[in-house]
């Protein structure tokens, strides 16, 4: 086991005194102003719904300024942006993001699925960069009337949601490196279908140790934009040797960390004692600390018989992953993430070799993997109540929530 994350870990709790803002004003949705569409567009039809390229009618937009704190809260139809070409976002990467989604219901609700948790990670993801914090409950709430002046074109059926992207900016309009005095808090919506049109598609990928993602001391942890688009010279070098992602390893010992923009899960079985395991890496400081890993992470310590299985967050390696399936010990592998929400894993090419990962016969995952999609679907769709996980935000049967 890797003895640096120990010494190594990034904690928000040790920089929070010097960078969190204390807020002239907080952020309240109680002052929100919403300004609607003459004209509310119609609903696309499933089949014309491409991920991330339809969005809804409205936007929600806040400033923040040193001086003043958060202003009023604006729903607005969507628009550009206007921003002074020397805002620090463009030079210095003060840029944070969420993504989440929102459900329609059989009985035709509106749901977000644990937003709490989105927004405990953005506001982290702020500290880490010096952009202003905010009050979680708030934002949720604001998020959800956004989503009540659009709720008619949440698609419906099977893999279709709204997808819901909070963003928050640095605007501060000068040259040189310091803390944004001036920020920009907006949220934009998506109607999305499967990430994949024909729902489970297993990918190959590409073991890289020739890139790194993200190091002890980083911000990998984090959702900053600064984190994804250095990922995607390795993925195109992954695509040309005919992989469709990276999969993300670290250090001498070539652990496992994710794999393109998910978190990553493994299942192995002992061959001498039958038990199955079922591993993705630790929160160390370099692994997102994502959503639906810790959905899976839940649901499968609550459904899997713990006679059978070990649900365990460890350090693995890409060797431990090779010789394992040559004894025929690898039953399955899976990424996810809010957009794909589980990804299975057919190939793995490491050293001039693919490990060939187990599926069912004629499918296109493993048991396991199928399950998993299966109970979060059901929590998401309203199918089965999990807790707090799924909060009501709109009701396509009345006018009112």
């Amino acid at each position: 086991m890797m003895v640096y994350n120990s010494s190594f870990r990034f904690s928000v709790s040790r920089i929070l005194p010097s960078v969190r803002t204390v807020h002239t004003a907080p952020l309240k949705a109680a002052n929100v102003k919403i300004t609607g569409i003459k004209t509310p567009s119609q609903p696309k039809p499933n089949e014309q719904l491409v991920f991330g390229k339809t969005f809804t009618d409205h936007m929600l937009t806040v400033e923040w300024t040193k001086a003043s704190g958060w202003g009023i809260p604006e729903i607005k139809p969507y628009g550009n942006l206007s921003l002074d070409p020397s805002a620090c976002v463009f030079h210095y990467g003060f840029e944070l993001f969420e993504g989440l989604k929102a459900y329609r219901t059989e009985d035709n609700k509106i749901t977000m699925f644990r937003p709490d948790k989105n927004m405990e990670r953005m506001n982290k993801s702020a500290a880490r960069i010096c952009l202003p914090t905010f009050d979680s409950e708030e934002l949720i709430k604001l998020m959800g009337k956004l989503i009540q002046q659009d709720k008619h074109l949440v698609p419906e059926g099977k893999g279709y949601s709204l997808y819901i992207r909070p963003t928050l900016i640095g605007t501060t309009n000068a040259l040189g490196v310091s803390t944004p005095d001036r920020a920009l808090l907006y949220v934009i919506t998506s109607p999305v279908g499967p990430y994949y049109k024909t729902g489970f598609k297993a990918v190959g990928l590409e073991a890289t140790d020739y890139a790194t993602r993200a190091w002890p001391g980083g911000c990998g942890d984090k959702k900053l934009g600064a984190n994804y688009a250095p990922c995607i010279l390795p993925q195109l070098q992954a695509a040309e040797r005919g992989y469709q992602q990276n999969l993300w390893l670290f250090g001498p010992e070539k652990n496992i960390t994710e794999v393109g923009t998910m978190n990553v899960f493994f299942a192995f079985k002992d061959s001498s004692t039958g038990k199955k395991e079922l591993v993705t890496a630790p929160l160390d400081g370099t692994i997102l600390e994502g959503v639906t890993r810790d959905s899976i992470l839940a649901l499968a310590r609550e459904k899997l018989d713990p006679s059978e299985w070990n649900i365990n967050e460890r350090y693995y390696s890409i060797n431990e992953v090779e010789e394992r399936a040559s004894k025929g010990e690898l039953l399955e592998a899976f990424g996810s993430g809010t957009a794909a929400v589980v990804s299975p894993i057919k190939t793995i090419g490491w050293t001039g070799n693919d490990i060939d990962v187990p599926l069912l016969p004629g499918e296109q995952s493993g048991p396991l993997t199928k399950d998993i999609a299966k109970w979060i679907a059901d929590i998401q769709y309203g199918r089965v109540s999990h807790g707090n996980w799924s909060r009501i935000v709109a009701d396509l049967n009345t006018d009112a929530i």
